[in-house]
């Protein structure tokens, strides 16, 4: 089965911005207490923090991490996760139905950050939460001192600000599952006050609205409409969330990135259409600030214990496949999509596993590993002449999925490219108009075989890259991509 992929490095959307690349950390589960944060491990260094786990992430190269939800977020008071531990309360945590101990709160998160070299990405509790006690949590992060709380936070042994530049307005407030839900009209003038609030006391700052918490909700582009025309100037991003599920089988699941490809196209006209409505200047992009495949383990009660086993997914290699379809839809649509967090990070619905001696790297954190790494520059546009097969109610889906990345200074070409096909490898040839391929730098490629298969801690490496199958021909790069899978080549080019 053969596909062609058409560039020229003139066509393209504009820079790839490195925040898709981002994490979630909530605390939910095993995710903080057991994940990134464990006293009792050996593993853990005088802080409490995992080092294991601190040296994996660091290969997914994140620019920044949310914190600290999703869900739990919205009945989080944050003042309660300061000061000396031994004072914090235990409390029980409305959405997941556990025991919040806050021995890890936003100091200890902001430390961890700075161990990872990542940025934090903070919410704010708009969902049982003040106007005013965001704006607290902005003094106390970003303000120098000679405050109220900036002062509370250099007593508590931080000099510095940590200037916090990413801020949600809350999460999934279209959610009756949420703590707080209210009506869009509600959130809108909510979510308002607080930016206008946080942006007084940091005009720096960027902040992220709650958009639709998937497409599936009653509510999924009236919500967005309603809180973006009533607060165009405080926002500077929406939100979108989606989970994937294997429902239909795989030559459906296989087909994923039609659906996100759907959903950035609702944003884009929704987003110009109001943007239109304002006769504005100004642009609002889309932080993607939810994603990943989750199916299996979906039971949302901790029975009131702390650090649940919750959400621990069990991720085989077509889930690797579809979180590689989601970076690919991202990167090429670079100049809507500016910020992406993928949920999460660790021991729930993650890239990795722990236990106390160590820890399990799963199928989805190599699609992210290489798109990361070599994802630089602008985003060019793919054209792309490919063979169809049939994907369920999808109906016929191209076999070759693609997005490639061109580094302007280096003259580095990266083609992230996918086979969708269950039974057939797929050869592609890459033809550049202005440009000539002077050699193969790197390649990485996982698929074939079966596409159940998962790693485990008594089989560890049953999902692991290898070199990709490539060569150049006739002046063109040719791949081979088995069925299904993934591959990413990086190449050396010249002007023709």
């Amino acid at each position: 089965m053969d596909a062609t992929v058409y560039l020229d490095t003139h066509a393209h959307v504009g820079t790839i911005d490195r925040r898709i690349f981002g994490g979630f950390l909530e605390h939910l589960g095993r995710a903080v207490y057991q994940g990134v944060y464990d006293p009792e491990s050996p593993l853990a260094d005088g802080q409490g923090l995992r080092r294991d786990v601190i040296t994996a992430l660091a290969r997914l190269e994140m620019p920044c991490v949310r914190y600290p939800g999703g869900n739990f977020v919205s009945a989080y008071d944050w003042k309660q996760g300061i000061g000396p531990k031994q004072t914090r309360p235990r409390r029980p945590d409305f959405a997941w139905q556990s025991i919040e101990t806050n021995e890890f709160g936003t100091d200890e998160f902001m430390r961890w950050c700075g161990e990872l070299k990542t940025r934090p990405m903070l919410a704010v509790n708009l969902g049982t939460g003040s106007v005013s006690a965001a704006g607290e949590l902005v003094e106390y992060c970003n303000m120098s001192g000679g405050t109220l709380w900036s002062d509370q936070r250099r007593r508590n042994g931080h000099a510095d600000p940590y200037g916090v530049e990413l801020w949600c307005l809350g999460n999934e407030m279209d959610g009756p599952w949420q703590a707080g839900h209210v009506p869009a009209e509600v959130y809108a003038q909510r979510a308002a006050q607080a930016a206008k609030l946080m942006k007084g006391l940091d005009g720096t700052i960027k902040t992220i609205a709650c958009g639709s918490s998937g497409r599936g909700i009653p509510t999924y582009m009236h919500w967005d409409r309603t809180v973006l025309e009533y607060g165009w100037d405080v926002i500077d991003y929406i939100s979108a969330h989606r989970y994937s599920s294997n429902s239909e089988g795989s030559a459906h699941f296989l087909a994923e990135g039609v659906e996100i490809d759907r959903i950035l196209a609702d944003y884009r006209g929704l987003l110009d259409f109001v943007r239109g409505l304002k006769r504005s200047d100004k642009k609002v992009y889309v932080s993607f600030d939810e994603w990943n495949v989750w199916y299996r383990a979906t039971g949302m009660s901790g029975n009131w214990e702390v650090a649940p086993h919750l959400l621990e997914e069990v991720y085989n290699l077509e889930d690797a496949l579809v979180c590689a379809q989601y970076l690919m839809s991202f990167l090429r649509h670079a100049d809507l999509v500016k910020v992406a967090c993928i949920a999460q990070i660790v021991n729930v619905i993650a890239p990795i596993l722990t236990r106390r001696d160590g820890l399990l790297i799963q199928s989805i954190f190599y699609p992210f590993e290489i798109i990361s790494r070599l994802a630089r520059g602008n985003s060019l546009i793919p054209m792309v002449d490919s063979p169809v097969y049939q994907a369920g109610s999808r109906g016929d889906v191209a076999v070759c999925d693609a997005a490639v990345s061109f580094e302007v200074e280096s003259q580095k070409l990266a083609i992230f490219v996918a086979n969708r096909n269950l039974h057939a490898d797929l050869t592609v040839q890459i033809k550049i108009a202005d440009r000539i391929i002077t050699g193969i730098l790197q390649s990485r490629a996982i698929g074939g075989g079966d596409i159940k298969r998962c790693n485990t801690w008594e089989c560890p490496t049953a999902v692991e890259p290898v070199a990709a199958e490539c060569g150049l021909a006739g002046g063109h790069l040719q791949i081979k991509i088995p069925a299904p899978g993934f591959c990413a080549v990086q190449v050396a080019t010249s002007r023709r």
